[in-house]
Formats: C-alpha cells, structure tokens, sequence
C-alpha cells in the first residue's frame, strides 16, 4: 500500500491565506502544549496553519517562534486571549523577504509561561 500524502502550503501561501498570525516560543508548543493547543482550535472550530521565524534581540540573542496563522482576524484574537503570544505580521515583520527573521526591540527575557501553557521542565535548562 502507498503512503497517504500529505499537503502542507508554502509559505508565501499561508502568509497570504492565513496572515493573522500569533507568535509563541517553540519550546512552549511541544508536548503537552501541542495537545492543548490543537485541542482548543479543533473544539473553537479555528483552521490554522503553523510556520516558524526566528526573533533576533539587538544583543543578538534569538528564540524560534511558532506562528499560528489564521485566515480571519477574530480566531486569532480568540487563540490570542487564551494562550498569550504575540501579533506578527507576515508583510511587515520578517526582515529579509518570506524565509527572513523576526527583528525584536527591547531586552530579551526567556518567557517560560504564557496562559496555559508551560514550557516542559526538560528544556527549561
């Protein structure tokens, strides 16, 4: 038997189908958050795609996030309200073109917790 094939969108696509976006750190979607995440867009009935883009701090200091990308504005307010995050914005955001990074302001703080999510004790170190 063939293996089932699966299709993922390219990027260009889903920062044009999907351009509301929340940035979470990557180590914080993995897990038990993976389920939690999944679990409340499926039950909220939220389609979303996932990208990632890597945020770089003035002190040169970086953190993979994960885009969760949603084609209307309001599953993203509602993904938003209850996981915490991040607006990104895919035209204005990503420094160097589609596959660029995520230039930061600011001072960079390690963000361990973000509403329910918790990032799993194994990478807190």
């Amino acid at each position: 038997m063939a293996p089932r094939a699966s299709y993922t969108p390219s990027p260009t696509r889903i920062d044009r189908e999907w351009p509301h976006q929340i940035a979470l750190p990557d180590d914080m979607c993995c897990d038990h958050n993976f389920t939690l995440i999944a679990s409340f867009c499926r039950d909220h009935a939220l389609p979303f795609q996932t990208r990632r883009v890597q945020a770089v701090w003035p002190d040169k200091r970086y953190q993979d996030m994960r885009l969760h990308c949603f084609a209307k504005r309001e599953d993203a307010e509602l993904f938003q309200s209850y996981f915490g995050g991040e607006l990104f914005n895919p035209d204005t955001d990503r420094e160097g073109g589609r596959r660029g990074w995520w230039q930061r302001s600011g001072v960079w703080t390690r963000l361990l917790e973000s509403g329910p999510l918790k990032v799993p004790a194994i990478l807190r170190d």
